[in-house]
C-alpha cells in the first residue's frame, strides 16, 4: 500500500515539477501556461473575500463546485437509476432489446454540445437543461453495462432459483440484478465520469455559479490560471468521488476478482 501510495505521490510532484519547468523557462506566455504560482494565488483570491470582492462572480470557489457536484449528482443518480431499468429491460426482453437497443447506442454516440441547443430550446436556461444533459450523458453507459452483465448471467443461476420455488417476478430483482452487480457498477463508475466530462458544456449558458461556468466563464477574458485552477478541483474532485465508488464497490461486491 505504502510503495502505490509512494508512486502515485511520485506521479503527481513529477508533474508539478514538469508544469513547473515549462512555466518558468517562458517558452509560452503565461497566458498559455500559467505559474503553478499564479494558479495558487488565484485559489487563494476566489476561496475568500479580497478588496471588496467575493471570490469569483461573487461566489466562493467551494460554492462554484458544490453546485456543480449538486449538478453532477442530480444527472448521475437519474442516469444510474434509469440506465439501469432501462439495461434490465433490453437484456431481459428480445422486443425491448430490439426497439430500445439501437436507440441508447445513439445517444451514446452524440457529443453532449450536439443537443444541448435543443434542451436549452424546450426547457429556458435554468436548471433543468443542465440536469437533463447530464442525466442524458449518464444514462447510455450504465444502460450498456447492465444489459451485458444481465445477458452475461448463467442460465444455471436462473434454473435453480426456480427449482426451488421462485417466481418470473423474483428472478430479476434476487437473481440476475445481484449477479450482474459487479459489471453494473463499472458501468456507474463511467457514467458519473461521463457526467463530469460533460459538466461544462452543461455549464455555458448561464453556468455560473458552477466551476464549469467558471472556467467558461475565465476563458472568455484568457484568465487562463482560473481555467487551469477550475480544471484541477474538478479532476480532484472527480478523483474523490471515484475512491468512493471503488470503495462501494468493494463492499457491496467483495467477491469480484476472488470467484
Amino acid at each position: 500500500m505504502f510503495r502505490a501510495f509512494a508512486l502515485r505521490a511520485g506521479g503527481v510532484l513529477a508533474l508539478l515539477a514538469l508544469w513547473w519547468a515549462v512555466a518558468e523557462a517562458g517558452i509560452w506566455s503565461e497566458v498559455f501556461v500559467p505559474r503553478p504560482s499564479s494558479v495558487w494565488d488565484k485559489l487563494i483570491e476566489t476561496s475568500t473575500v479580497h478588496d471588496g470582492a467575493r471570490g469569483y462572480a461573487d461566489h466562493l470557489l467551494w460554492e462554484h463546485l458544490g453546485i456543480s457536484l449538486r449538478r453532477i449528482l442530480l444527472g448521475s443518480l437519474y442516469g444510474i437509476v434509469g440506465g439501469i431499468a432501462v439495461g434490465l429491460l433490453i437484456g431481459l426482453v428480445p422486443t425491448v432489446r430490439a426497439l430500445l437497443g439501437p436507440l441508447v447506442t445513439f445517444v451514446r454516440t452524440l457529443p453532449p454540445l450536439a443537443y444541448f441547443s435543443l434542451l436549452i430550446i424546450w426547457f429556458g436556461i435554468d436548471e433543468t437543461p443542465k440536469v437533463i444533459l447530464l442525466f442524458v450523458a449518464a444514462l447510455p453507459p450504465v444502460a450498456v453495462a447492465t444489459a451485458d452483465a444481465v445477458r452475461g448471467v448463467h442460465e444455471d443461476y436462473v434454473h435453480a432459483a426456480r427449482s426451488l420455488g421462485a417466481s418470473r417476478w423474483q428472478i430479476p430483482p434476487l437473481i440476475v440484478l445481484p449477479s450482474a452487480l459487479p459489471e453494473i457498477m463499472t458501468g456507474i463508475r463511467v457514467a458519473v465520469g461521463v457526467a463530469y466530462t460533460t459538466v461544462v458544456a452543461a455549464e455555458t449558458v448561464n453556468g455560473v455559479p458552477g466551476i464549469g461556468g467558471m472556467i467558461r466563464d475565465a476563458q472568455r477574458y484568457n484568465q487562463s490560471d482560473v481555467v487551469v485552477l477550475g480544471l484541477l478541483v474538478i479532476g480532484a474532485s472527480g478523483l474523490l468521488i471515484d475512491g468512493l465508488l471503488q470503495f462501494t464497490e468493494r463492499k457491496l461486491v467483495p467477491w469480484r476478482g476472488r470467484a
